[in-house]
């Protein structure tokens, strides 16, 4: 998860933490404006729409549905945004929980790695370690064959240098063979 989204996440928490605490103190003044026009209603006996008023009362009595209706708005706003705000967080919330099992996943991927790549390796180097054992053996073998050879060879020089110097005796040539001809270019 990234610092943005755990940053949104609070934001959007303390957002929805402050609208309700408006919606819970608009409620509370309802309440004590609806408690105290009750408790004037109630307290005063000698409250009786004076004839001589009932517009001025008609006008409070609209003023106050209006003010109510207000805060009912207000009230309904709120709420919409808190309900749009937990979707939301809900969302988010789900995002994170993705985000978190396929990081687990991943951090299991890498280590697990490291013996992947040491089986893999030695799958692939067990053909050449086969290579290397048949080249050594070649080798050992080739290696012996030549001191045998060297001391045949040093054998027989030791033995020729004790009698003389053998050359080789080429026969003579006779006439005919002094008469052989070379080719000529045509």
């Amino acid at each position: 998860m990234s610092q943005s989204d755990t940053s949104n996440i609070q934001v959007l928490s303390t957002e929805a933490s402050q609208l309700r605490q408006e919606l819970q103190l608009r409620d509370q003044l309802v309440q004590q404006l609806s408690q105290e026009l009750f408790r004037l209603v109630k307290g005063n006996t000698n409250f009786m729409p004076q004839r001589t008023e009932p517009e001025r009362d008609l006008t409070q009595l609209q003023a106050l549905r209006e003010q109510l209706q207000a805060v009912e708005q207000q009230v309904a706003f709120y709420q919409e945004q808190m309900t749009s705000r937990d979707a939301e967080i809900y969302q988010l919330r789900q995002s994170v929980q993705e985000l978190t099992d396929r990081s687990r996943m991943l951090e299991q991927v890498v280590q697990e790695l490291p013996q992947i790549y040491r089986r893999k390796f030695e799958e692939r180097m067990a053909p050449v370690r086969e290579k290397v054992a048949i080249l050594q053996r070649e080798n050992r073998q080739l290696q012996a064959e030549l001191q045998s050879v060297s001391y045949r060879l040093a054998l027989k020089t030791r033995n020729a240098s004790h009698s003389g110097i053998d050359l080789p005796n080429f026969p003579r040539p006779t006439s005919e063979q002094n008469n052989i001809s070379t080719p000529q270019n045509a």
